[in-house]
């Protein structure tokens, strides 16, 4: 029977977070809010509109989640051309493809941003589908994303491995019933990943990829 690799992508395969971090932080400032930089990183993984709202308040003036969203587009989109994949992420995912894995991607990213990580990550001949942003109406902790991964993928929930490094992945793939590895190279701390339903947990692609005989996708 088949099985699927579930990977989210920003921080977990490309070395991405803190620009989301910083680029967010800027548009926040640019239309007047002072959000701390460190409460902007526990967001990073949330869809535009979660985020916005995670960090604003259900009280803010809603008209201007669209502005705010585009500014950290554009902001972002400066690094499309040098984003910086995590070391071995190409590789773990080739090596997957080989072993028989079905490799989905289960992003909030999408458009441009999707091609421009798929770019750094280079292992294109290793990815069976993406699920991005643009296909489920509700991002993670739902566990929407992941189930619609699991629908590109053909395989039941107890047959697939969802890695992620931010604690919206491993909710989203705990209520999703699928096996959970999170990954410290986010910068989310390792308890807080435990705590949302990390089942094992590695530094990164590289060593993930060293340790993958001893894991859940050995």
């Amino acid at each position: 029977m088949d099985r699927a690799a579930l990977f989210d992508v920003d921080g977990t395969l490309v070395d991405t977070n803190h620009l989301h971090v910083t680029t967010w932080w800027e548009a926040f400032r640019q239309a007047g809010h002072r959000v701390p930089m460190h409460a902007i990183h526990r967001s990073v993984g949330l869809r535009s509109t979660d985020l916005i709202a995670h960090l604003l308040g259900e009280d803010r003036d809603e008209e201007q989640d669209a502005a705010l969203s585009t500014a950290h587009k554009v902001l972002y989109a400066q690094y499309f051309d040098h984003l910086p994949a995590l070391q071995d992420a190409g590789r773990l995912l080739r090596r997957l493809h080989r072993d028989g894995w079905k490799v989905v991607l289960a992003t909030s990213a999408s458009g441009p941003e999707l091609s421009a990580l798929r770019r750094a990550i280079d292992a294109d001949d290793a990815i069976t589908a993406t699920a991005s942003a643009d296909d489920v109406e509700s991002g993670k902790p739902s566990p929407e994303p992941v189930e619609h991964a699991l629908e590109l993928a053909g395989v039941p929930s107890g047959r697939a491995v969802f890695v992620g490094d931010t604690v919206w992945d491993m909710r989203a793939g705990s209520r999703a019933g699928v096996t959970c590895v999170g990954l410290l190279c986010g910068g989310i701390p390792r308890a807080d990943l435990e705590q949302a339903g990390a089942q094992v947990i590695y530094d990164d692609p590289a060593q993930l990829l060293a340790s993958l005989a001893d894991g859940p996708l050995g």
